[in-house]
């Protein structure tokens, strides 16, 4: 059954929370049902994208009779802050813009403005970033540096013009891709992160390349293994190239040396260059899930909340922003504090993904 928006913890009810969280409504800390603090918040701005890549918005599925949100279901900007300052109130330091695509929400950079004049309760300031597939980016990344945003990520599975169309199922051309990653460059944005999805027998020959088109030009490539999110990019695992197979591979072109443990936090485990020309990092959802250290809470852009990329329940928030309930905070932290998903652990146990419909990526913004 779905969750409702109304429902908040009740004061008797926190005796039965673990430790953890008991501990942590005493100290102000919004921590869910394993331990893990609130930290990050992904917006989904738009459930439309000029691209179909398939293994997010395959045509099959997302074609001319696909049925998109009415423009009266998404959130507006207003809506959007209001949710966006009861998160930072309870711990969120970095606020991420997804889609679909984002550059296609009109009037993004006024967004972004405002998202980035938030204040954590210590008075620093809110990291606003975007993942985007960079096909717009050379004519709106200006008016996004000019409103706060400093850093970027942009998907890109190709540089060959076959392999991209391919795979992003557009007519787009990759020099605009790679005309907004260097014009974003340029702009300051760092760091500029680019996202490879690989498959296998599908665009592993482009790991190299791509490689070799960033090394040393402070743009980070990262890889990510193949997953199974969503319920229409008909992921088998055989697709799925590990993370160390790709280390080794590149490693045997382009010499490498761990950065480090993998931070808290963060989704990827970075290797450094020993020529000291940068470094690449690899997202291994799959093969080494880092559901312990998740943070994320993701809004969709009708406004319903997912604790998990590869959550199937959801909270529709939008009607308590429309009624004008003042207690968001409140709504969010309840949300929090029951969350218990660690979905790529469980796959990883059981060798096998889980059988229940998850919501599409184009709806939660990967």
């Amino acid at each position: 059954m779905p969750l409702t928006a109304r429902r908040v913890i009740p004061i008797h009810v926190t005796a039965r929370l673990p430790v953890t969280v008991r501990s942590a409504l005493v100290e102000g800390k919004t921590l869910d049902g394993l331990g893990r603090p609130l930290r990050d918040l992904r917006i989904s701005l738009t459930d439309r994208c000029n691209f179909r890549c398939t293994y997010c918005m395959p045509k099959d599925v997302f074609n001319r009779d696909y049925q998109y949100l009415a423009r009266e279901q998404i959130l507006s900007f207003e809506e959007i802050e209001r949710l966006a300052s009861a998160a930072v109130s309870l711990g969120v330091e970095k606020i991420r813009l997804t889609g679909g695509e984002p550059l296609l929400r009109k009037g993004i950079e006024v967004l972004v403005g405002r998202l980035s004049q938030l204040r954590t309760p210590d008075g620093g300031p809110v990291d606003v970033t975007m993942t985007t597939n960079g096909s717009l980016l050379a004519r709106k990344a200006a008016a996004l540096r000019d409103a706060g945003m400093t850093r970027i990520t942009v998907s890109l599975d190709a540089l060959d013009q076959h392999t991209f169309s391919a795979m992003s199922g557009s007519d787009s051309k990759v020099e605009a891709v790679l005309d907004g990653i260097e014009t974003a460059r340029q702009l300051g944005f760092s760091p500029v992160k680019v996202n490879t999805v690989v498959r296998r027998g599908v665009n592993e020959d482009q790991i190299i390349p791509i490689v070799q088109r960033f090394k040393g030009t402070g743009v980070t490539p990262r890889f990510i293994e193949f997953m199974d999110v969503g319920s229409t990019n008909h992921w088998e695992l055989r697709e799925v190239i590990p993370s160390t197979e790709l280390v080794r591979r590149i490693g045997q072109v382009f010499p490498l040396a761990p950065s480090g443990a993998r931070p808290g936090r963060s989704t990827s485990r970075t290797f450094d260059f020993l020529d000291g020309s940068g470094r690449i990092g690899f997202i291994s959802s799959v093969t080494e899930p880092f559901c312990a250290d998740c943070s994320r809470l993701r809004l969709t852009a009708d406004g319903r909340l997912f604790t998990c990329l590869f959550g199937a329940e959801t909270l529709d928030v939008r009607a308590a922003l429309r009624n004008g309930d003042d207690d968001l905070a409140g709504i969010l932290r309840s949300v929090w504090h029951e969350r218990t998903d660690r979905y790529s652990e469980l796959r990883g146990e059981s060798g096998a993904p889980g059988t229940e419909r998850h919501a599409e990526m184009s709806l939660l913004g990967g």
